[in-house]
């Protein structure tokens, strides 16, 4: 029996990071059920039988893959310049050991899926932090901005939306930093921004 249960549990696992990795490649609605269940090497009929259907495969991604007990740490931090770098480390770590996670938020995002809402409400507890550490920030004299929004789309667009550096490639002359260092350098710009004076 408890070999059955773990056979289940893997299957299951199966299906979602086949799921993930095609929805990340070619988008939720381009991907199909026969597709992931080639991929993960399952049966067709698993999909309903353990998630109901692709939709419900979507959303478990989201519940197994997206660190949020992680980041709820942040939602406590008070310190503007110890809460944005804290997010900045959090957010590049991420953004690293899991890119098909990022590319599947962004990619739901951009287009504006009818499951964007699901997105918001992952995301904006986070962001709404980030707003209120960068609000904090500036009233205390540690930033300098002019608009709130504005700001904050920048900072989110510097460590989230971090461009898909494989297209870039041919261009680039430097080594691949590493993710200490890629935390370095986009805390680094991230401040300088703000006009975080040291």
């Amino acid at each position: 029996m408890v070999h059955q249960e773990s056979d289940k549990s893997d299957m299951k696992m199966k299906i979602l990071l086949a799921a993930k990795k095609l929805f990340a490649q070619h988008g939720y609605e381009a991907t199909s059920v026969r597709q992931i269940c080639e991929e993960a090497g399952a049966n067709v009929a698993l999909v309903s039988y353990y998630f109901g259907g692709k939709e419900s495969v979507f959303h478990e991604i989201f519940k197994q893959f997206f660190p949020a007990i992680k980041l709820t740490e942040f939602y406590e931090v008070e310190d503007p310049l110890a809460g944005i770098q804290q997010v900045i480390r959090e957010v590049v770590k991420i953004r690293n050991e899991d890119p098909q996670l990022i590319s599947l938020i962004q990619m739901e995002i951009i287009t504006i899926t009818p499951r964007v809402d699901k997105m918001r409400e992952l995301v904006f507890p986070l962001w709404r932090k980030v707003r209120d550490l960068l609000d904090k920030g500036r009233h205390e004299g540690l930033y300098v901005f002019e608009s709130l929004d504005s700001t904050l789309m920048f900072v989110l667009g510097a460590m989230f939306f971090y461009k898909q550096r494989e297209f870039f490639e041919p261009m680039f002359t430097e080594e691949r930093p590493d993710m200490e260092m890629l935390i370095g350098q986009t805390t680094a710009f991230i401040m300088r921004a703000l006009g975080y004076n040291e």
